[in-house]
């Protein structure tokens, strides 16, 4: 299930205004059939940022920048965002839309696995965002969640909908029936997982294709 196009329009028109390098990643995404959060929770994530005081932010996966930018305009000029990717030329592309967008920020670009590459990594995090590989969702949420602030968020993408229909993971989660696997599976497991860590509170932003927010209460 993804949000009708008219209300997703209309949170884009209240949300944060693009720019011009923006404009320019969703014509790539919309050409190409990247998937990107979009510009209505791009804004989110630049509010999310600014609402937590973030100053230091960590993405699992993050394709050519689309999501690292909107993050990046919601730091400030001290901030630290780190983006790991397993595409080079992604992560290349990346890293000239950063540029372009001169916000004084300290930006890392780290070619690889990103939960090898979180390790490498001292907390603590503000935000992070979770969009790497489903299955692997629960792995990467206990390689980074004892280096999350408190009062910090975790952020995964694809919760209600993407490679996968919203009904199959309503079944999963909801109703709690059908057998688990693939990537449906994955976010189902993970649905669960951060349901029950603790000194975390988990809510469902039914935004774009679907954002669990789980927040550092302890």
């Amino acid at each position: 299930m993804t949000v009708p196009d008219d209300v997703e329009t209309f949170a884009e028109a209240v949300g944060p205004q693009s720019d011009e390098v923006l404009r320019e990643m969703d014509a790539r995404a919309a050409e190409t059939g990247f998937p990107t959060v979009g510009p209505a929770v791009g804004g989110w994530l630049q509010q999310l940022a600014g609402l937590v005081d973030a100053r230091r932010v960590f993405e699992f996966g993050s394709g050519f920048g689309y999501s690292a930018y909107w993050f990046a305009r919601g730091l400030p000029a001290d901030g630290e965002l780190v983006l790991t990717e397993v595409d080079a030329d992604e992560l290349d592309d990346a890293r000239e839309y950063l540029a372009r967008g001169d916000f004084g920020v300290t930006t890392r670009f780290e070619l690889g696995d990103a939960i090898e590459t979180v390790e490498e990594y001292r907390g603590p995090f503000d935000v992070v965002l979770i969009d790497n590989e489903k299955e692997r969702y629960v792995e990467a949420f206990e390689a980074v969640r004892g280096k999350v602030s408190a009062g910090g968020v975790v952020v995964a993408d694809n919760m209600t909908a993407g490679p996968f229909d919203f009904e199959e993971i309503y079944r999963l989660v909801v109703e709690d029936r059908g057998t688990r696997g693939g990537m449906a599976g994955g976010v189902a497991d993970y649905l669960d997982h951060v349901r029950a860590a603790d000194s975390f509170e988990t809510t469902l932003l039914p935004l774009g294709e679907g954002l669990a927010v789980s927040r550092r209460v302890g």
